[in-house]
């Protein structure tokens, strides 16, 4: 299987799809989400965004499904481009595919040995290797102590850079080696993901994009339309929750006169929807997800 899908009913359900209405799926992936959106589609249609070149390779064959090889942070160009504006929901499941982290030599994983890539757009020239062997100490630091919320970020810099002057970490079991010089014994595992998700976010400028897409995505959206946020980890997921409540990213409440919160959406899930204990039995990747949930106001 290309990739098995995150709280696949639970997000679908969110959306409330309307069979004639148009819908954005902002990442693609192994299309598990956009079969279901499909399968409840009979008039309507699908836009679907995926930077990754396979993923655009094992599309579905549906002719109400329109495939764009873009990341989603430049959704409205696409969506004016098709006349698909506004619409009548958006989904997002953040996660990285299955298939893109069971490949060795994307770099992804922990697991394999492989080349420092991490691109999801592979057009895109900065990989991991540069950025590990080209980064100075304090940029190394600073993406480690931000992105991956590593409390030693400044320890581990200093070690990266200077074994890369002895020779350049060019694989994954070159960084590895290093970064489990600063791990606390018997957590090494969850270090390394936490130094991989780093730099995943900083290859991909996972952030930015998602800033980009969450206004864009707003602004998209009919009155009365709903957006899905599937995230991962505790970035992304305060980054929605603040965007959803107020309408901007530091989370600042604004209110009118009367005390009406000032802002596009209005949140649906008070609380994040996770996976059930049976769905993380069947899929251990789904265990960090949480969905949540929000609706455009009607002015």
């Amino acid at each position: 299987m290309y990739h098995k899908s995150v709280l696949l009913s639970e997000s679908i359900e969110a959306l409330a799809i309307r069979p004639g209405g148009t819908y954005v799926d902002a990442t693609y992936g192994g299309g598990g989400h956009a079969k279901i959106i499909l399968d409840q589609l009979e008039g309507g249609r699908l836009i679907a965004f995926d930077q990754d070149e396979e993923a655009i390779a094992n599309r579905l064959d549906d002719p109400r499904l329109v495939m764009v090889n873009s990341n989603f942070r430049f959704m409205r160009n696409f969506l004016k481009l098709h006349h698909a504006s506004p619409v009548d929901g958006i989904l997002a499941d953040l996660g990285i595919s299955s298939h893109q982290i069971d490949q060795p030599d994307r770099g992804f994983s922990t697991r394999f040995d492989g080349m420092l890539d991490m691109r999801m757009d592979q057009k895109k020239k900065q990989t991991a290797k540069d950025i590990v062997n080209n980064y100075s100490e304090e940029e190394l630091s600073n993406l480690l102590f931000t992105y991956g919320e590593i409390r030693n970020a400044r320890k581990l810099a200093s070690r990266i850079v200077e074994a890369r002057k002895q020779q350049v970490i060019a694989t994954t079991t070159d960084l590895k080696a290093i970064v489990n010089t600063c791990a606390e014994r018997g957590k090494e595992f969850k270090y390394q993901a936490q130094v991989f998700q780093a730099l995943r976010i900083e290859v991909n400028q996972e952030m930015d994009a998602l800033r980009d897409f969450l206004k864009q995505a707003t602004n998209a959206l009919k009155p009365g339309a709903r957006m899905v946020v599937i995230s991962y980890h505790s970035l992304e997921d305060k980054m929605v929750k603040n965007y959803f409540r107020s309408g901007n990213f530091v989370g600042s409440v604004e209110k009118d006169f009367y005390g009406n919160v000032l802002a596009p959406l209005r949140v649906i899930t008070r609380k994040a929807i996770v996976p059930t204990v049976k769905e993380i039995e069947e899929n251990s990747r789904a265990r960090s997800a949480k969905m949540r949930v929000a609706e455009k106001i009607q002015q």
